[in-house]
């Protein structure tokens, strides 16, 4: 007899930490964070969030149940490169261990191999996601839009792409999406993002979770059952609101399909974005 939904009532606390906010908090993705606390708030779910910045005591990253690594400008991921080793061996246990992960842009290049960067030194990663991220010639920023296949559901994923890297995927990932409009990892091969595990990995600012209800509830749920050892079934939410930016945000990126927004990184702001 398969597992019955645990009761609301009876979750414990969702915990959720936001590592390096002050540095890796650009085009808003902080939002991520709010998206999953609102969503769980309105349900009745309890959360506790925590920061840790550069330099913090490195906490036990498998205690808790959400990672969120997420998006900043080539300046700030070097700092966070910095300190990056410390963090790395718990980043690692705790993808091993199932904790959900939402890395974003920077998060999924500094949560790979390595970045390397046009000028100046590699950046080397937490090797989290079997990816390498290499600096490219052009800057794709665009609305774009991804189709994702999450435990037998598929639902289109939208948001704003804006990196210069070039991301390829190694045989021990596969990618978040396929690339619906927008130019995805590298603009050639279709693939968005990177996912292993309960790791998800994308490119997409916005930030995506509140224009993706479905996807915040994905990483919700896959953190209570995780959690529970049982299914968790979510109570509906009235996402009229939320459904509405995303399908304003899918019709600008369908608008822009075959088209690219490509700048030469030499004509951008030397605080470009990785």
């Amino acid at each position: 007899m398969a597992d019955e939904p645990t009761p609301v009532a009876d979750l414990p606390v969702l915990r959720i930490v936001h590592l390096w906010p002050a540095l890796l908090n650009v085009a808003g993705d902080g939002g991520n964070v709010s998206a999953v606390e609102l969503r769980s708030k309105w349900r009745g779910i309890r959360t506790e969030i925590v920061g840790y910045e550069a330099g913090d005591s490195v906490p036990d990253l498998a205690s808790f149940d959400i990672v969120f690594v997420q998006g900043g400008q080539d300046v700030e991921m070097r700092l966070v490169a910095l300190d990056l080793p410390r963090v790395a061996g718990a980043l690692r246990e705790a993808a091993d261990a199932g904790v959900v992960m939402l890395p974003v842009c920077a998060g999924l290049q500094l949560l790979g191999h390595r970045y390397i960067p046009n000028t100046g030194e590699t950046l080397e990663g937490a090797h989290v996601l079997d990816l390498e991220t290499r600096g490219g010639n052009q800057r794709f920023m665009q609305h774009a839009a991804c189709e994702v296949t999450i435990d037998g559901e598929t639902s289109t994923v939208v948001g704003f792409e804006n990196h210069s890297g070039v991301t390829e995927l190694g045989p021990g990932v596969v990618p978040f999406g396929r690339v619906v409009a927008g130019a995805g990892n590298n603009g050639v091969d279709g693939t968005e993002g990177a996912q292993r595990d309960n790791v998800f990995a994308t490119y997409l600012h916005g930030p995506v979770l509140p224009k993706n209800p479905w996807l915040a509830d994905v990483l919700v749920r896959r953190a209570l059952s995780r959690k529970t050892g049982a299914p968790v079934v979510l109570a509906s939410l009235d996402d009229a609101v939320e459904q509405h930016n995303h399908d304003v945000a899918l019709a600008k990126a369908m608008r822009n399909k075959g088209q690219r927004t490509a700048l030469e990184p030499a004509k951008l702001s030397r605080a470009e974005k990785g």
